[in-house]
């Protein structure tokens, strides 16, 4: 068996970290050829000790210096006998492209993201693609790059996995219609605030809205968690990656995190995907296909469990995914505008500058703000998400 040459973009973060515990899990499969991350030179240092890439990039300038400075390159010598290629962010593009790289596990968090993922489709790779700003802010053109180059992209986020594996398996984005689905059901677990009132909302501290009930997480997914913005954010991006229309999309709140979504056909059938809420079984299945591997992840007991609860979401209490069902109507102008006013201002609530219901005003003040704006190319796209952000600080200060 051949084995496929990996590039972990967000190595670091909580996707990096679940997809190196599946890859160690199967050295005859795998070979980590770079490592991709931001400030977390640490942990960096660690993984690279045990997977022994070829290459590393820190995408923080100050990082990067704080890499050198410290000498870490003499100690990875002495760990792994040898020093692996260590470059800059200027250096990620080429690599996505790198005749080296078999497949790409798209990991980093926000817009960050979208070039190299871009990078990577443009050059035909395997794209694992757990980033869904990248699509929210530019999916027609990374469709458009994938079905150009013969890319692949395959989801890792574990709502859009499951809906990957209730799919027919010839299914073609570009003849969804002929396949006899009625519906997309993603399913939300409602995050910590599923019973708060709108009232109790107010008072909420970031150290709360972090605090997911059922998911690892890092803070600022937890944050979009708590608001449903990241049901949004998914709503758009499977807009993108199945080809169906917004009419066939749809949520349900599942405060179990245990059936992950499901695909509803035209003769009545419903298919699902169940298994326990472990990131590292969507990463095993795509990073495996087309067999089956272990993902180390616990096995699921439904009679322990006895029952699974299901209700639809509340829009007043979740205004965020409200909005996002609107922008379904205008994806490729008001996507864009609703991941930028959201990032920044789930960014700012971190921070304490702005208060939790804060950041449904100040994407609700965005997407009015540029409604009328048009999106013709990639160009457009990142001179919005620029402006988008900038409008929302300065809406942040009269919070």
């Amino acid at each position: 068996m051949n084995l496929q040459n990996l590039l972990i973009l967000g190595a670091t973060g909580t996707i990096g970290i679940n997809t190196l515990d599946v890859v160690a899990r199967h050295p005859d499969r795998f070979q980590v050829h770079g490592l991709v991350a931001g400030r977390n030179i640490e942990l960096l240092f660690a993984q690279a000790c045990v997977h022994r890439p070829k290459v590393l990039i820190i995408c923080d300038s100050n990082a990067l210096n704080q890499w050198h400075a410290s000498g870490l390159n003499a100690k990875l010598r002495e760990q792994i006998g040898y020093i692996p290629e260590i470059g800059g962010e200027d250096a990620l593009a080429s690599l996505c492209q790198s005749e080296q790289i078999d497949t790409v596990v798209a990991a980093i968090v926000g817009s960050a993201g979208l070039k190299p993922t871009l990078s990577a489709l443009q050059a035909g790779k395997r794209v694992l693609l757990a980033n869904k700003e990248s699509l929210v802010l530019a999916g027609r053109f990374m469709i458009q790059a994938s079905l150009s180059s013969g890319a692949t992209i395959l989801p890792v986020d574990s709502e859009h996995n499951a809906i990957y594996q209730c799919l027919p398996a010839n299914y073609d984005l570009s003849r969804a219609a002929e396949f006899g689905i009625e519906r997309l059901v993603l399913t939300a677990s409602g995050g910590p605030f599923r019973n708060k009132s709108v009232a109790e909302l107010s008072q909420v501290s970031p150290a709360q809205a972090i605090a997911h009930p059922n998911w690892v997480m890092g803070r600022k997914i937890s944050v979009d968690s708590a608001t449903m913005a990241n049901k949004g954010l998914e709503l758009i991006e499977a807009l993108w990656l199945f080809g169906l229309p917004a009419g066939q999309l749809s949520v349900l709140v599942h405060p179990q995190s245990i059936v992950h979504s499901l695909v509803e056909y035209k003769d009545g059938s419903m298919l699902a995907q169940l298994g326990c809420p472990d990131m590292r079984t969507p990463i095993a299945h795509v990073l495996g296909l087309p067999d089956r591997i272990e993902s180390g992840s616990p096995r699921l007991n439904l009679a322990a469990l006895g029952k699974l609860d299901f209700e639809e979401p509340d829009l007043s209490r979740f205004p965020m995914l409200k909005l996002a069902f609107d922008v379904l109507a205008k994806p490729d102008t008001m996507a864009p505008v609703f991941n930028a006013a959201n990032e920044m201002a789930v960014d700012l609530f971190l921070n304490e500058k702005i208060a939790y219901m804060d950041i449904v005003k100040l994407t609700q003040m965005s997407l009015s703000r540029f409604a009328s704006t048009c999106v013709a190319n990639l160009d457009d796209a990142f001179e919005l998400d620029r402006e988008v952000r900038a409008f929302a600080v300065e809406c942040a200060k009269k919070c």
